[in-house]
């Protein structure tokens, strides 16, 4: 059985107890609780979402692209809430690969971990030029407790050498502690040669360095996910798209978290352009049965 909608009363709550607006500036918020206090409620959080990645009972993660999104994931049961970067950029205004600048990425995490109640994992791409300690300290200052980072160059595509990723992994890992759960994005099935060998081997240097979940973006098939499970032996993350085995499937194959990526946000902004054209048709948008 998935962990989809299963709630954990040890969520950390009371750990977003923030004041201040990012603003223009883009700057988290600074926390009311003293800094004891937030360092350890961002630790029980931390551990909390570490602790729910599990092979053959994975956390299902549904991205949320701001506020709103991520109340509805929590309302639905989740929890954890993840972001997309290619989700939450275009609502920001930018183009995906790091087209956002990091301060008003910072801003968007920020705004969602102060939302709702549950840990939050934040998609950041390839750490939008910052340096590892910088990135951890943005993060958890944000709010939050997770962080998915790519190892491919996010304006080109081009993979990024796996000892200069691992090192940049474990420089994050130092700078964080144990505050921050790494979901270390594998992208050799995007651009690199698409083989398993390729894939696991950054995956164990990743996991070396520190990162608490590899992430082989793109993989697919029964037989290539549970080889990979099998072969890196550690938490595995796989996106869920259109023809992947359900996710009760993908719990037999071992896998640890299921992301959805920006596939939910395209889904709704496909929607919300088909009611805008049946408004500009003189139509009634909500003749479908969609009620306000």
């Amino acid at each position: 059985m998935t962990r989809g909608t299963r709630r954990d009363e040890q969520s950390g709550g009371d750990r977003r107890d923030t004041s201040g607006d990012p603003g223009t500036t883009g700057e988290a918020p600074v926390a009311e609780s003293p800094a004891g206090s937030l360092t350890d409620a961002l630790g029980e959080a931390a551990a909390l979402l570490r602790r729910l990645h599990v092979p053959g009972d994975p956390l299902v993660l549904p991205n949320a692209w701001d506020a709103a999104s991520a109340r509805a994931v929590v309302e639905a049961g989740f929890p954890v809430v993840a972001t997309g970067s290619a989700a939450v950029a275009p609502v920001l205004g930018y183009a995906d690969g790091e087209g956002t600048p990091a301060a008003e990425m910072m801003a968007a995490i920020a705004r969602i971990a102060r939302a709702v109640p549950v840990p939050v994992t934040a998609d950041v791409e390839r750490g939008y030029g910052l340096d590892p300690a910088d990135l951890a300290e943005r993060l958890l200052a944000a709010g939050a407790v997770g962080c998915n980072l790519e190892d491919s160059d996010p304006r080109t595509g081009e993979l990024v050498a796996p000892e200069r990723q691992a090192e940049f992994l474990a420089g994050v890992r130092a700078a964080a502690g144990s505050q921050l759960v790494i979901n270390a994005r594998v992208d050799t099935y995007l651009g690199g040669d698409g083989s398993r060998a390729a894939a696991v081997d950054r995956a164990r240097r990743y996991l070396d360095a520190g990162a608490d979940c590899v992430y082989p973006i793109g993989a697919d098939g029964e037989e290539e996910i549970e080889r990979l499970v099998e072969e890196i032996g550690a938490p595995v993350n796989v996106l869920f798209r259109p023809g992947m085995p359900s996710t009760a499937r993908l719990a037999e194959l071992g896998v640890a978290r299921i992301s959805y990526g920006h596939g939910l946000h395209q889904a709704v902004h496909a929607h919300t352009r088909r009611l805008l054209r049946a408004v500009a048709a003189g139509r009634d948008p909500y003749a479908d049965g969609y009620s306000a």
